[in-house]
């Protein structure tokens, strides 16, 4: 059975809000920044992170993080993942121009808003 991933995306309003939709129907001519988020469910530290990751997407800062879509795959949907990851996640990875992924350093759970934020936007000035 395949799985299917879906993507989290967020979108600025009054109230922040996240619209979830098939990752492959994003729109490839968009200039977003894409991260994918290895959990599972019942993880405290990949539940924890993404909520870090959603006030860090809130923040009104430089470097605006607004434009980012974030991914959360489920590891035991799918083998593969649960065997790459589960020991691992949660798991951040960044999704190349040519749609493959680079895995990002581990973020420490006891990091703020502020330094996940400073961290992530990073990644995409790299």
């Amino acid at each position: 059975m395949a799985a299917r991933s879906l993507s989290m995306v967020y979108v600025p309003a009054l109230k922040p809000k996240w619209i979830f939709t098939p990752f492959s129907f994003c729109s490839s001519a968009s200039k977003s920044r894409k991260l994918v988020l290895y959990s599972k469910p019942g993880c405290c530290l990949c539940d924890g992170l993404k909520e870090k990751l959603h006030a860090a997407f809130s923040l009104s800062v430089p470097d605006s993080l607004h434009d980012v879509e974030l991914q959360v795959r489920d590891i035991t949907s799918n083998p593969e993942w649960e065997k790459a990851y589960q020991y691992e996640i949660p798991v951040l990875a960044k999704v190349l121009s040519d749609g493959t992924e680079e895995l990002l350093p581990r973020l420490s759970p006891r990091l703020g808003v502020e330094l996940v934020h400073k961290k992530i936007a990073a990644t995409f000035k790299q």
